[in-house]
């Protein structure tokens, strides 16, 4: 079933409440679940319809992000934290790959909840999955177990770190290492205090570079045809966007209403995922998604407190 050939009143609720999801009050889980809601009880458009629109607003939101990072900080934190950063992230991935074969689940899913936990959590999914040509079905499984252990973090990392009493700045660090989404990252650090808040934006802001490399990176390692690799075009107007923002800084203004758009159009494409799941599909996944992103969770999560700590 097409959009256009649902019953009036069941393509108008899909409207509006995609539309809703472009407004400040609805943030990316409830996007997804709305989106999920809306699936379950057959209101949703056919996946390819859904698969179609969400790759390409996919792609426009990713570069519109790209106004946001303020590149000189950005470095000047990757450089700082050189070895933890490039660390965490190889670490994540080649352990989320291991765990997938090792729990025989499907490889792409595996690797997008891989993806998530590495980098930024619904911003790097949502750059990778097309990169490695991943479905609406797997992108939406990997989005949902990432934004179940957000959830989690906000609550339990504050309470982790007053009890080990870290300092603000071991504690921002951390945060911005061991939580997936920056939504959360930003949440658990200003409960914890002002100068955790601003290391953890600035170092998480940091890692959302390494999309850039690790989307390329994907591309090549799931391409079907070694000989024909289709790098993703959106990643070479990601650094494009990046670049402007730094070369042309007078422009700062509109560069954060295009930011502040993006991440709004990204909520919409949560939906729009979400939508194209149901109970059933998720039931036939099972309970591997959820394990294999909680084990990632935790190896990344205690080995970033070690290396911070001791």
């Amino acid at each position: 079933m097409t959009i256009l050939h649902q019953p009036k009143a069941q393509r108008a609720i899909f409207v509006i409440v995609a539309l809703l999801c472009l407004l400040p009050f609805i943030s990316s889980p409830v996007a997804l679940i709305l989106g999920f809601t809306i699936a379950s009880i057959g209101w949703a458009p056919a996946p390819q319809v859904l698969g179609s629109l969400t790759k390409k607003l996919l792609a426009y939101s990713i570069v519109g992000l790209g106004f946001g990072i303020q590149l000189e900080a950005a470095v000047e934190v990757s450089l700082d934290n050189l070895p933890l950063i490039i660390g965490s992230i190889i670490f994540t991935l080649v352990l989320g790959v291991s765990l997938t074969r090792l729990l025989k689940f499907d490889p792409k899913t595996g690797y997008l909840i891989a993806s998530g936990t590495a980098i930024c959590g619904g911003s790097a999914i949502a750059a990778v999955s097309p990169a490695i040509k991943a479905n609406s079905e797997q992108a939406a499984i990997a989005l949902a177990t990432v934004f179940i252990l957000n959830s989690i973090a906000l609550f339990l990392f504050p309470a982790i770190g007053h009890a080990l009493s870290m300092t603000q700045h071991d504690f921002g660090v951390w945060s911005a290492i061991a939580i997936h989404d920056t939504s959360s990252v930003v949440g658990a650090a200003s409960a914890y205090g002002t100068e955790a808040l601003t290391t953890a934006t600035t170092i998480k802001l940091a890692r959302a570079l390494w999309i850039i490399p690790v989307a390329l990176v994907s591309a090549m390692l799931f391409s079907g045809d070694k000989n024909k690799i289709a790098l993703p075009y959106f990643i070479g107007f990601y650094c494009l966007s990046i670049a402007i923002a730094y070369w042309l800084p007078q422009g700062a203004p509109v560069y954060e209403v295009i930011f502040m758009v993006s991440k709004r159009l990204l909520v919409l494409c949560l939906f729009l995922i979400g939508a194209g799941i149901t109970l059933k599909k998720m039931k036939a996944t099972g309970a591997k998604p959820l394990v294999l992103g909680l084990m990632l969770w935790l190896a990344i999560g205690s080995c970033s407190l070690m290396y911070i700590l001791w």
